[in-house]
């Protein structure tokens, strides 16, 4: 048991570790990103009225059309008002679009949470991990995996839905069948032993080929 132990402490710790260089690092060159294209704001403007000075339409409309590619690179990205959950959040939705996932997000967390983002990223990964990994058995067309992320009073509320190649999934406990694999289902202790140790509530569903993971997380 104390060897078993050993070796989850030491893969959550590698975990945490990816965590804080890699998306940390990523969510700050987001920051970087769009602090730029607000610096050079008014360098932009100033190029525009020397074309129109010179009456070049043209070239005013081709740049602002290189204007608009760049803000809408900037807005594409996820930003939810926690630098923590942004750097997991974009990172892995960059990974699922690399793999010809859809991902529709719609996520909201204050500044500042009453628990640690390290446990939060943590469920957001593995959760995101686990739709991913559904998620590409499908048709490249049917590959959709739906975030949304909100405060309902006092509680944190998740939620993921990803399709999945399967029409119904069996349950077994709080887990099911096609939970197989040392990665996948290290995850799915993962994301329980967190919602347990915080008081919060956890529901899995697998209807029509859909499946959804429902998580609450006091934050008082």
């Amino acid at each position: 048991m104390g060897f078993f132990s050993k070796k989850i402490d030491k893969q959550i710790a590698t975990y945490q570790h990816e965590l804080i260089e890699t998306h940390y690092r990523e969510v700050d060159n987001m920051y970087r990103q769009i602090r730029g294209w607000r610096h050079d704001y008014r360098n932009h403007i100033q190029t525009m009225k020397a074309y129109a000075a010179a009456g070049d339409w043209e070239a005013i409309s081709k740049y602002l059309d290189l204007l608009d590619e760049d803000l809408t690179t900037v807005d594409t990205v996820i930003k939810t008002g926690n630098a923590m959950t942004d750097a997991i959040l974009n990172s892995k939705i960059s990974l699922a679009k690399s793999k010809g996932i859809k991902v529709i997000a719609d996520a909201h967390i204050p500044v500042k949470l009453n628990m640690s983002e390290i446990d939060l990223c943590c469920i957001i990964g593995n959760l995101f991990d686990n739709a991913i990994e559904a998620s590409v058995k499908l048709p490249e067309e049917d590959r959709l995996i739906r975030v949304y992320m909100d405060m309902k009073n006092t509680q944190l509320y998740i939620s993921f839905t990803n399709f999945t190649a399967e029409k119904k999934l069996t349950k077994r406990g709080n887990l099911f069948s096609t939970t197989k694999g040392e990665g996948h289902g290290f995850g799915l202790v993962r994301i329980d032993t967190i919602v347990e140790r915080l008081d919060g509530y956890i529901s899995r569903n697998s209807e029509d080929g859909a499946f959804t993971t429902e998580i609450l997380l006091p934050q008082v």
